[in-house]
């Protein structure tokens, strides 16, 4: 590349490491004609034009045929900063696939947003204003492209999507979810809304990454292959149909602590074992933090991130980093307000003290409830849940169950031995309801310092 036609291009090539820059340039021979140099028989002289047919030739088998047309239309309508434009000419140039690919691989919310609204356009127009519906479906054609490429590329982590829900729908949710996060003016998107859109909202970033690193076969030096899953293990798919799409799935795993490192354990589902509370508790209880997943017979999906081991006690437990969720029919996180404390709670056979499973609010209007009957809950929010600022999660306000899952979804609390306490009992721990009473009523817990000693302290 020669003098004035290189200044955009050097300036994009400088992102990149100088052993990474050769992989850059060398796109656009591969992708003309498999890597053969310029002159050679068959192959079109350096400087001429990528087809839609040739880009359709390397990212078919991960795109559908409409991402790879949003793709070619916004690589047309770079600008590449050439003193003295050619002739028009139907293709992509050399310049403009190198300035794609620096701004979509290693460029800034700034740079991309003008990406984004060329790929979201309909037709090839020069406007500078895209309506919010146009992005989702933008969107929507990204993600499926993410999804395939996670199931063709073999990532799936052990997942088995023909035993999952319906990951067209989960598409469309995933994208309605990301589109939410848009703050538009009355006329649409301009390139300041997608910027800022951008800038915040990061799976965007991450999935036009592995758009143009996947399709286009880019593999750039120290970068593996993103993950989307968390690890699955010892999950018996053969007699499961799980509640969750990969899309949900992908929504969900980024909101957990421990991300996509720790592995997904089923140990609760009512396919598998039945109605049971308390076959349930046992797979909530000492396995660490867990996912709770509901469908009511409405058809409503939703749930409830516990970030601690559940604790069989009549008193609330857990931190903030519980939340509430929703993914049918919205994909939606609800995190804690700091208004209260009251994050999970997990009772059984008590007689003055509520018996079932809740999270956020307060005994009789929690923001999530499960009775210990079992097969009747309730989601009480009006207008939000004091606890998690959720909105009432199920269809009706009183619901019946339909399916539940446990997910064990960290890695499980290690016995501490030596534990100050640990081996000690009080009075009142043999009645932890008594103790709750006690506690609520602002009573003083005299016997909390009297314990049996332990073995080893008996001389």
């Amino acid at each position: 590349m020669g003098n004035t036609e290189s200044v955009s291009v050097q300036k994009r090539l400088s992102r990149f490491r100088p052993e990474e820059r050769p992989v850059v340039e060398g796109v656009f021979d591969k992708l003309q004609g498999g890597g053969a140099p310029s002159g050679a028989p068959g192959k079109t002289p350096a400087g001429d034009t990528l087809t839609l047919e040739m880009l359709q030739s390397s990212m078919g088998s991960v795109a559908p045929e409409s991402m790879v047309r949003r793709v070619y239309q916004c690589m047309c309508s770079i600008d590449p900063g050439l003193a003295a434009p050619p002739a028009a000419a139907s293709g992509v140039g050399r310049e403009q696939l190198v300035i794609f690919l620096a701004d979509t691989l290693r460029g800034t919310a700034e740079e991309r947003a003008p990406l984004v609204r060329a790929m979201a356009q309909r037709g090839a127009g020069p406007g500078t204003v895209v309506p919010c519906e146009q992005v989702a479906e933008f969107l929507e054609d990204l993600i499926s492209t993410v999804v395939q490429i996670v199931v063709h590329r073999g990532r799936l982590q052990a997942w088995q999507p023909e035993r999952m829900g319906d990951s067209s729908l989960g598409v469309k949710l995933l994208a309605e979810h990301l589109c939410s996060e848009l703050k538009p003016s009355d006329q649409g998107c301009d390139d300041s809304c997608l910027e800022d859109w951008i800038f915040r909202t990061p799976q965007v970033s991450l999935y036009l990454e592995m758009l143009v690193s996947e399709g286009l076969d880019v593999s750039l030096s120290g970068q593996p292959a993103p993950t989307l899953l968390p690890p699955c293990r010892d999950t018996p798919w053969k007699d499961l149909r799980c509640l969750l799409d990969l899309p949900s799935l992908m929504f969900l795993a980024p909101q957990l602590p421990d991300s996509y490192s720790a592995p997904w354990r089923l140990v609760f589902s009512t396919q598998l074992h039945g109605e049971s509370f308390s076959r349930m508790v046992t797979g909530l209880t000492k396995c660490g933090p867990t996912l709770l997943l509901i469908r009511d017979t409405k058809g409503h999906i939703f749930g409830g991130f516990a970030s601690h081991a559940w604790e069989l006690r009549p008193k609330f437990q857990g931190d903030s980093r519980c939340f509430l969720f929703t993914v049918f029919p919205r994909l939606r996180v609800y995190t804690a307000t700091g208004y209260n404390e009251h994050f999970m709670y997990l009772n059984q056979n008590q007689q003055t003290m509520p018996n079932g499973l809740g999270m956020g609010g307060q005994h009789g209007y929690f923001g999530l409830w499960l009775d210990s009957d079992f097969g009747r809950g309730h989601s009480r929010a009006r207008p939000r849940c004091t606890t998690y600022g959720s909105p009432q999660l199920s269809e009706e306000e009183d619901f019946r169950l339909d399916s539940v899952e446990v997910w064990a979804v960290g890695k499980p609390p290690e016995p501490q031995e030596g534990e100050e306490g640990q081996g000690k009992r009080s009075i009142l721990d043999m009645d932890p309801e008594a103790q709750a009473m006690m506690e609520m009523t602002g009573k003083t817990l005299h016997s909390q310092g009297l314990r049996e000693p332990e073995e080893d302290q008996e001389q």
